[in-house]
């Protein structure tokens, strides 16, 4: 089993910032951090290697938001700057422990997952 907590979420205004967190029981693992807006489906936003090597982003954050993650303390983080109204959703981060080279924008491999954190941008 792992356990996955989100952190850092709340309400910015655009053009803002905000840093999530995601603290693990266990790893290192892909990780990767997903969002849900409400009457939309999840979609995939940024994932990282196990290692921290390869990262892949959505094409509507790259550019914006930043993962990372610390081994050492079995934490993984996304860097928001620029904050826009449509970023508005909860965010999940999740762990594969299949996916052992790269990682993975589709939820399908991630076997775990945190319960979210809101994150609200208003305009």
């Amino acid at each position: 089993q792992v356990q996955l907590v989100e952190s850092g979420g709340g309400s910015v205004q655009a053009g803002g910032s905000l840093r999530l967190s995601c603290a693990t029981s266990r790893g290192p693992y892909c990780m990767g951090w997903f969002r849900q807006a409400p009457g939309k489906e999840r979609e995939g936003v940024a994932c990282i290697s196990t290692r921290g090597g390869i990262t892949s982003y959505s094409a509507s954050v790259k550019g914006r938001f930043t993962i990372a993650r610390d081994n050492a303390k079995n934490t993984l983080y996304l860097q928001m700057n620029s904050l826009k109204p449509e970023d508005t959703a909860m965010y999940y981060c999740a762990a594969s422990t299949t996916v052992r080279v790269g990682c993975s924008m589709v939820d399908s491999p991630y076997n775990y997952w945190g319960r979210g954190t809101q994150v609200t941008v208003s305009s």
